[in-house]
């Protein structure tokens, strides 16, 4: 699958839904970067967080699994190569749905953390839309509740502080292409996404926690 996302990297580095948008911001706001704050952006992608982290005047290590994302540090979510409480502030955006263990990648970033966890990624709306996620992008395994993720912030050792959500809109063929989706399975796809799908748009939610390292 690292293969797979290697071949991806220039289209995730480029697309706009991941380049920009108010979730961004507010990911970016939660991490508190400034002047001698170091952040670790877990599953970087594209880098648009340790862009965006370091324009702020943070000091950003990146890590990804995928030697095409170009990351400081190769490795899995689940396997972070770092010593406990490494960082201020460690953070994943919009990945977590392609974690193979959840719970355990999110006690990684605690433990990694000395202060604070930031996390986004897209929320679970039915067993349909994973199918069609799946069916788009098998490298999907799958999103959750609100609740489930507020379990597994807890879980790790986190104290909960902030939780918001936001609206993404994407253009289908472009969500679409992104992944090479064409053909039959693409028409699946939209069949399964049914009221996901407003004038030609894909439409999720993506969920935004921020919590505290408990002491």
């Amino acid at each position: 699958m690292t293969e797979l996302w290697s071949e991806r990297a220039e289209a995730y580095r480029a697309a706009p839904d991941q380049r920009e948008g108010a979730d961004l911001d507010l990911v970016v706001e939660w991490c508190e970067p400034r002047a001698g704050v170091q952040a670790l952006d877990v599953a970087t992608g594209g880098g648009h967080v340790a862009r965006r982290l370091r324009e702020a005047g943070a000091t950003v290590t990146t890590v990804d699994p995928a030697p095409g994302m170009r990351a400081d540090v190769l490795a899995r979510a689940e396997d972070l190569p770092f010593a406990d409480d490494s960082f201020d502030v460690v953070v994943t955006r919009i990945a977590p749905h392609h974690f193979d263990d959840v719970a355990g990648a999110v006690r990684e970033l605690a433990r990694a953390s000395k202060e604070l966890v930031v996390i986004e990624d897209t929320l679970y709306a039915s067993e349909e839309v994973e199918q069609a996620e799946r069916l788009r992008d098998p490298t999907h395994v799958r999103s959750y509740t609100e609740a489930q993720w507020r379990g597994f912030v807890e879980e790790a050792g986190l104290v909960l502080e902030q939780v918001e959500m936001f609206t993404k809109r994407r253009p289908l063929e472009l969500w679409l292409e992104r992944t090479g989706c064409v053909g039959a399975e693409a028409e699946r796809v939209l069949e399964l996404l049914g009221a996901q799908i407003e004038d030609g748009q894909y439409v999720d939610t993506k969920l935004v926690l921020r919590a505290r390292k408990g002491r």
